[in-house]
Parts: structure tokens; sequence; C-alpha cells
């Protein structure tokens, strides 16, 4: 096995990592750290790349070329970066990196999960490699706080969890999220068809509330991105999110982002908190990235009092699941509310629900569209308005099928009229 390849992957004999360590440790003495701060990324990495070239040349071991540019990366990475994530990071087709301790790292590329043979050397470089990461967000991870929820500065979701709640080490979960896409993007890609598009760019213009459902890694936070981009350019938009994920196009934006406590257990700003907050600043519409809790019924009492054309995502497994998922949500506010109350606060809140699966294969698509038209009643009536029929799976595993178009409720398209929308729902198409 070539030098590059054993440096890439951190395996066999203990050299290579000491190799790496003692650069790196050279490389440090030799910068002026308070200089080098003040360099943007890319001329702060050409510097130290420069300086560790020297270093090399003056009393370096005697390496091929390429071998040497690899040592140079796997250095400045350890020093600067996050060590052998970075070339991970650097691949656009992986969108999460998933390392389950410091031996175990796998990623998910074009929508499968594969092992990677990269590794680190050790637990403890591991733990290095956390506390970078969680420290350039002013956070900090440790026995008496084991796990943390973190945005890297070019915008990646971290999720770390260490033991003793984690039984076989630290893990540490890094989802990457594409360039933002324009629904007419999504429709290309075959998330959706033209049809559904152009109803859901109705109701949004509309100003229905919209409620984007589907389980974990199903591209909710894409598809409300996508979603945003159909909101009026000239109306007043609040985001809220736990870890800032969303990329709206328009000009009158004010994003806000949850606060964990500080080391003394004070200072938490939750995402019921920002809620409550937006409904002071005069929205025009009110994006949440994920409802999970108590703020649900902040939520639902905001599109209930004149906030109408909001828009959020929630955890469920189908569209009808979604509104049975609000409800236990919005039952864990401190007001103790019947649940025939909360049932009313959904029913009148909630115009349409949008639920997005994930194929065998990856793909990601709309499910269903379907349109809340109960009001203030003990039951969720839903009608379906647009639902993907998928085709047996065959010997290649590619998922095909076809979208369906249902009628539209009376109620719906009279709204839409009222709007200014004219609405037309073609038979459905294939996939």
């Amino acid at each position: 096995m070539a030098l590059r390849d054993r440096l890439q992957q951190s395996e066999g004999s203990s050299d290579e990592p000491d190799l790496i360590s003692h650069y790196r440790d050279r490389l440090l003495e030799e910068v002026d750290l308070d200089e080098l701060a003040r360099l943007k990324p890319a001329q702060r990495r050409a510097r130290l790349e420069r300086i560790l070239s020297s270093l090399l040349s003056a009393d370096g071991p005697v390496l091929a070329t390429r071998d040497r540019s690899v040592l140079i990366q796997r250095v400045v990475d350890d020093a600067l970066g996050l060590g052998v994530l970075e070339p991970l990071l650097a691949d656009q087709s992986i969108t999460e990196i998933m390392v389950n301790g410091p031996r175990d790292i796998f990623v998910e590329r074009l929508g499968r999960v594969q092992r990677v043979a990269t590794t680190f050397a050790s637990e403890e470089q591991l733990y290095q490699t956390i506390d970078r990461i969680v420290s350039t967000v002013n956070r900090r991870v440790d026995e008496s706080s084991p796990m943390v929820d973190a945005r890297l500065p070019t915008g990646e979701r971290v999720n770390v969890i260490i033991p003793p709640l984690a039984l076989d080490g630290p893990s540490l979960t890094i989802r990457r999220f594409p360039q933002p896409y324009r629904l007419a993007e999504l429709v290309e890609k075959g998330s959706l068809d033209v049809h559904a598009a152009t109803l859901l760019g109705a109701c949004v213009r509309a100003r229905f509330n919209v409620m984007i459902s589907g389980g974990t890694g199903t591209g909710k936070t894409t598809f409300l991105n996508a979603l945003s981009g159909l909101i009026p350019a000239h109306e007043r938009i609040v985001t809220i999110e736990d870890a800032a994920e969303l990329s709206l196009q328009q000009e009158h934006v004010v994003r806000l982002e949850s606060r964990p406590a500080n080391v003394e257990g004070t200072g938490q700003v939750t995402i019921r908190d920002l809620v409550r907050n937006s409904l002071r600043m005069r929205p025009d519409r009110i994006v949440v990235g994920e409802v999970r809790g108590g703020e649900t019924l902040d939520m639902l009492q905001a599109m209930n009092t004149g906030h109408e054309g909001s828009l959020a995502t929630v955890h469920a497994n189908s569209a009808f699941d979604a509104l049975g998922r609000l409800e236990t949500l919005a039952s864990m506010s401190e007001l103790e509310l019947p649940v025939a109350t909360i049932r009313d606060q959904v029913n009148s809140a909630i115009d349409l629900v949008i639920h997005l699966e994930r194929g065998v294969d990856g793909t990601r698509r709309v499910a269903e569209i379907a349109a809340l038209v109960s009001s203030r009643r003990a039951d969720y009536d839903l009608v379906p308005l647009r639902t993907f029929r998928q085709d047996p799976i065959g010997p290649d595993r590619h998922v095909t099928g076809t979208w369906t178009s249902h009628p539209l409720p009376q109620a719906l398209r009279d709204r839409l009229l009222r709007a200014g929308e004219t609405v037309v729902v073609a038979e459905g198409g294939a996939a």
C-alpha cells in the first residue's frame, strides 16, 4: 500500500499518525497564530501549506510528489480542519457523515449509506476533532453535557453524543445540506410532478398553512426551503430553527436560531421562546424548521390568529400520522388542554399536509398531498389531492410509479379562486 493510501486511511503501522502529529506540532510552532487568525480560510490554508512544504524540504522524509502532497494535505487538515473528515467534507456527493467510534465511519452518498476505509488513529484523535467542532460554535461536550447539536460555519449540521450515553464510544453525525433547490428543480429531479408543483404554488400564494411531514432523511428541510421560494418577495418572513439550515432567497427575511443553556445552566432560548417572540415582529409568514415540542401549540395558535401562510415540518410516517403527531406535541405544552381542544386547534390551523418518503433506491419524493377540510370537529377529515402510487420493485431496485390526482374539495377551490388562483389538476403522470 502506498504511503498516500495509508495516510488517507490512517491505517497500517502507527508511523503515519505519528508523522502527521509530529509535523502538525512543528507547523504550529512555526506560525504566528495571531497573524493566522486575521487571514481568510483559503489564505490560512495556503500559508500553512507553504510553511509545511519548507519544513519537509529542510528535514522531512524523501517522498514521491503525490505522497508529499497527501502528507501536506493531511497535516494541514489536522492542524486547521477536521483531520481525516476533511476529504469526506470536500466530496460534494456525500450528504451525511456518520462516525460510530474511531474505526467505524459511514457516509451517505447519492442516497445510499456505505462504509468508508477512513478511520481515526485513536479515540483521542476523534475527541480532538469533536472538541474542535463544538468550540467553533461556543458549545461544549463532556460527561455533564454529553449531547450537542451544532452547526459548522460552512452550514453543515452536527450532532455529537459521547459516553456514558453512547456505549461504544463517541458518535459524530454531520449532515450537509445541498445548494437550495427551487421547486422546479425538484420537479426535474423527480421529487414531484409539474401538476403537484402548480397546485402547491397556488396554495402557498393563497396563504395556506402548510405542514411538511416525513421520516428522517426524507428531505423535509430541502422541500421546505424550495416551497418557501414561492412566497412573494415583498412579504416579511421570520424563520425559526434549532440549527439554522434554511436559505431563503427573499430580501425581507429575519432568521432566528435557538440557543442551549450555558455552562452555568442558564441562558437557554428555546424554539418556543422564538415562536412567541416572532409574533411581536410583524411577520407576514412564519417558517419553523421543525416542531418537536410544546412550541407546536404556539405555532398552531399563531396560524389561527392571523398568521396564515406559515410553513413548518414535523416527523411522521404518513400525512394522517402528522396530524396525530401535532396533537401529541401540542399536548406537551404546560397548558393542560383537553384533547378535543387541541384537535380543534389542529383542524382550524392546518390547511395542507405534504408527506415525503424515501425509496429503497435512496430517492426522495412527495408521496402524498392532502387537504385538511374539517374545522372544529372531533375527527380529522384529510382529503388526498395528489398521491404517488409506487410500482412493484424490480431486480434493479429502482423506484418507479405514477402520480394520481384527486378532486379538489369545493371549499379549497373557492379559497383558491378568492385568492385569484386558477388551478387545473391533470390526471396522474408516470415518474
